[in-house]
């Protein structure tokens, strides 16, 4: 079992928002019994904070985290959904790595660690969300 990790509830924890530590528990926890993973975009938003790739990388080791590739059926799902949003008329606030975040966790893992934003609710209603504190739901 794996739970994806999106780029939203990393920074809380990186940059010390407000929730880090709550995060950070929550995760702790959901290690114990799942793989913690994240695809390539998660990692493409998460270096810019970050000097180098060595300590990017020395990171997500301590978190128990690991990459795990977006596959293409993944892929396929995430622009499929994308057209639907936009033809829903979807603003272009949320772009295409948006949606494959969610369609990686959604096909590849059990769930994902995110702030709970409505897209994921309308457009991805079967991929459970690891909410602050909780379990998957």
């Amino acid at each position: 079992m794996s739970i994806a990790l999106d780029t939203s509830v990393l920074l809380t924890i990186l940059l010390g928002e407000p929730d880090g530590e709550e995060w950070l528990e929550t995760l702790i926890h959901a290690r114990k019994r799942a793989q913690l993973v994240l695809c390539e975009i998660v990692y493409a938003e998460l270096a810019p904070i970050f000097e180098s790739r060595r300590r990017l990388d020395q990171v997500l080791e301590d978190l128990g985290a690991r990459l795990d590739p977006i596959a293409p059926d993944t892929a396929w799902l995430a622009g499929r959904t994308f057209r639907r949003y936009r033809d829903d008329g979807g603003p272009r606030e949320h772009l295409i790595p948006d949606f494959l975040i969610a369609a990686h966790a959604q096909v590849q893992a059990e769930g994902l660690a995110a702030t709970d934003r409505g897209y994921l609710r309308r457009y991805f209603p079967d991929l459970p969300l690891l909410p602050l504190g909780g379990e998957p739901r």
